[in-house]
């Protein structure tokens, strides 16, 4: 068994970059910042790493809310595909990009925090069936996320669960030990 999968919570460096491919479905790029903070042990000063990631979203609902909501500075939660691809310079040079990919059918994007004019909270929108809101997903799932904007396959109930699939809000469970 394999698991390929990529969890990511950091800041857009730029606004998407939307393009249409030649059948006229949408492709976006995004460029998402995460850092990592420490103190330097021998110093003491407070030291700061950041990586930059290639997001790339091929999935038609996922790319129309990234293209109208997102925008520089806006921290996201994504959830993807690490795929790496072979391509060409013009020198004719091997080249390869690593990229977090959110598939046709896959993926999921998350808003988190205040919307850019200020305003917290938000609306759920979560893809598949149990979804309060909008339907913008990428596959099967329950309901969407609190305290953020959520996109995806179905994030479970509170803003910091990020869950696939389950139903929000507890509903009923057997409190049974299955040993």
């Amino acid at each position: 068994m394999s698991v390929n999968k990529v969890i990511l919570v950091g800041n857009l460096g730029r606004d998407p970059e939307v393009r249409t491919t030649s059948n006229g479905s949408k492709v976006v790029q995004l460029s998402i910042a995460t850092s990592e903070r420490w103190r330097d042990r021998a110093t003491g000063e407070q030291r700061e790493k950041t990586e930059w990631h290639r997001v790339v979203i091929f999935n038609e609902r996922l790319a129309d809310v990234a293209e109208r909501y997102l925008q520089r500075g806006r921290q996201v939660y994504i959830e993807g595909q690490l795929q790496t691809r072979k391509w060409q310079d013009q020198e004719g040079n091997d080249k390869y990009t690593t990229e977090v990919v959110l598939g046709q059918y896959r993926g999921e994007l998350q808003m988190i925090g205040g919307r850019g004019d200020g305003g917290g909270g938000g609306s759920d929108f979560g893809g598949g069936s149990g979804g309060s809101g909008g339907g913008f997903g990428g596959g099967n799932g329950g309901s969407g996320g609190g305290g953020g904007d959520s996109f995806g396959s179905g994030s479970s109930g509170g803003s910091s669960s990020f869950g696939s699939g389950s139903s929000g809000g507890g509903g009923d469970f057997d409190d049974d030990i299955p040993f």
